[in-house]
């Protein structure tokens, strides 16, 4: 190695995290063997704050692991961040990026406590999520001490037993607004029974971390316990998974599985931003989803998932989303994702993009990668699409109203929600296939879904280091496809027009079908469960003529009720039953018409001959079928 070659080495070893790292490589690229410069960089690092103390730091111990507390110190250093106030604020996030919902994450603080000169001295908690501690002239320092209760094992909270631990840091540790931009110091004191610590933050000694600044400390998950680690590279970028829990799994095809679908995920933007990744994996007796992170996931799966092909492929095609998301999202982000303020809500018109359109490429990439097959693909999308088109909903509430109603209406469902809502994750993944099959066709077959977001990572994320607003991610498909995008997006994205579904498959040579039309489907429009209405559709015979969520069905003309499949066994359209319910603990009776189903069953055929165009359009939307 030269001399040159060392001292870049030793360069990049004192730049913390991957952004730093990727800010010295292009100085490097750029200004080769001149010693000024490098001194110039060494002074620059130093100005910059690498490798300085944190001026605040936590430490996190966990004595009693059987209990579920986990006993945190946060300190700050008053002189470095220059403090001149007569007091200070430590507050605790109410939500975690990712995931839409106030959590009130400070209801799980106990105890919290503060010393000078070994007494206590008290603090106001002036808020719900906020404690303030007042500062004496010439105090150096302010430690306080809390017990945090950890038992709700979800991606977006945080767990302690005697099995493992897992820290969610928005739920566990408290942080200062004013020093939200400096670096955040974290010690994690092992219980003796755990030996291993798994997070994507960058470690500094041993069971000791630093991130850059405060989002990027929320953003990094910690896995705590006895975990087994896998590793592989996806071109020369190291991933981890970090695998809790036991389950049944050909660990060598699991991991070059990961590997392919990575591989695959990071074609579609070309440029990994990466310098390492972190795969946390619950395998639980139910799993329960994923949550994304800047360098890393936590997902939580079955255990017994893995053992059949639905399931194994239901494992990846969740890894799949939560990976891709380390771009769309993390870096390619509406303008009021980031930076957070992480005591209200940031509310965005756009989740059905971040979340909708990663769910949309967490399939396509097991396409295009042959981790599924192309009829499974296309089956699944129809499948999507028709639960889509069958939800009253989407004719009431738009992609960019669901978005935006996230916080009160997607994690607060209640019976009626099929009927006044969409979710922005189908709602989402549906625009993915009509605005690719869009873009495709204005471009005509020059363009892809795949450049929209290769133009909105090179223009917002590294040009401009921020997110997009409404206009510019119009804007973006308009660039790509060469027309205005404007219509499509009042239609589609702001409305809630149906796509012309058919004429959009024509293009690339499929024909489009409801599989239903014709038939003769008796319907009545409700669901139950254990003898009680949970749900009653708008528009059904079930909802016009008055049955509520909440009776308990006794009886159907005059049989006791079984089942709505019973009930309607030698029925046709037209004929009318008469339901006695119990509601509110009196008996009523209600007579309900069997109607028609207005459920659709879409299908997708290709055609049996394919114009050249069609074939071209075809590839550009699918690439090689399997």
């Amino acid at each position: 190695m030269s001399n040159f070659s060392l001292i870049k080495a030793i360069f990049l070893s004192l730049c913390p995290t991957p952004d730093q790292r990727l800010i010295f490589k292009k100085f490097m690229t750029k200004f080769t063997r001149n010693s000024w410069l490098l001194v110039t960089l060494l002074l620059g690092i130093n100005l910059l704050g690498f490798g300085a103390s944190p001026a605040i730091r936590h430490e996190i111990s966990m004595a009693s692991p059987h209990t579920h507390y986990f006993q945190v110190k946060t300190t700050v250093d008053l002189s470095q961040a220059h403090w001149n106030k007569s007091y200070i604020d430590f507050k605790m996030a109410a939500w975690t990026p990712g995931s839409y919902l106030i959590r009130e994450f400070a209801r799980n603080v106990e105890s919290l406590t503060t010393l000078k000169n070994g007494q206590l001295i008290p603090v106001d908690k002036i808020n719900k999520n906020t404690w303030r501690v007042p500062i004496s002239k010439g105090q150096k320092q302010v430690s306080i001490s809390y017990d945090v209760y950890a038992f709700e094992l979800s991606v977006r909270t945080s767990f302690l037993d005697d099995t493992h631990g897992y820290i969610n840091p928005a739920s566990v540790l408290l942080y200062v607004n004013e020093l939200a931009q400096q670096a955040q110091g974290l010690q994690i004191n092992l219980h003796k029974s755990f030996q291993r610590i798994s997070t994507a933050m960058k470690q500094t000694a041993p069971n000791t971390f630093e991130a850059k600044n405060l989002d990027e400390l929320i953003d990094s998950p910690i896995e705590i316990g006895n975990h087994q680690v896998f590793q592989f590279k996806v071109g020369n970028i190291p991933h981890q998974i970090a695998f809790y829990g036991q389950a049944k799994v050909d660990t060598t095809k699991f991991i070059a599985d990961v590997k392919k679908m990575c591989e695959e995920a990071a074609r579609v933007i070309g440029v990994h931003p990466c310098d390492h990744y972190l795969f946390i994996i619950h395998n639980l007796q139910r799993g329960t989803g994923g949550l994304e992170h800047l360098y890393s996931t936590t997902c939580q799966v079955s255990r017994t998932a893995y053992e059949t092909e639905n399931g194994y492929h239901g494992i990846l095609g969740l890894l799949s989303h939560e990976y891709f998301h380390l771009w769309n999202v993390k870096r390619i982000r509406p303008k009021a994702l980031g930076p957070f303020d992480y005591e209200n809500e940031n509310y965005t018109h756009n989740l059905w993009l971040s979340e909708g359109m990663t769910s949309y490429y967490g399939a396509l990439i097991l396409q295009r990668s042959g981790q599924s097959t192309t009829d499974a693909y296309l089956k699944s999308m129809a499948d999507e699409i028709s639960s889509v088109e069958n939800t009253p909903g989407n004719k009431v509430e738009s992609a960019a109203s669901a978005s935006w109603d996230a916080w009160i209406k997607y994690y607060r469902p209640n019976e009626n929600s099929r009927n006044s809502t969409v979710s922005y994750y189908s709602k989402g993944s549906v625009l993915g296939t009509v605005l690719n099959l869009w873009v495709i066709k204005q471009s005509q077959g020059k363009a892809n879904l795949d450049d929209v977001f290769r133009y909105l990572y090179q223009n917002y994320y590294v040009k401009l280091q921020r997110g997009f607003t409404d206009a510019e991610l119009e804007n973006a498909f308009s660039k790509v496809a060469g027309t205005s995008a404007k219509t499509i997006f009042e239609q589609w994205v702001y409305g809630t027009k149906t796509p012309e579904y058919a004429q959009l498959f024509k293009e690339v040579g499929y024909d489009w079908a409801d599989s239903n039309v014709g038939k003769s489907i008796p319907f009545l429009g409700f669901s139950v469960t254990a003898g009680k209405i949970t749900s009653v559709l708008k528009g059904s015979t079930a909802y016009d003529y008055g049955l509520n969520v909440g009776d308990e069905v006794l009886k159907v003309n005059t049989e006791t009720f079984e089942s709505i499949e019973k009930s309607l066994k030698d029925k046709k359209i037209g004929d009318t039953l008469l339901f006695t319910v119990r509601r509110d603990g009196l008996e009523r009776t209600f007579a309900v018409p069997v109607g028609q189903s207005s459920m659709a069953a879409f299908k997708l055929t290709t055609m049996n001959q394919l114009t050249e165009g069609q074939k071209s359009l075809r590839a550009k939307w699918l690439g090689k079928i399997n």
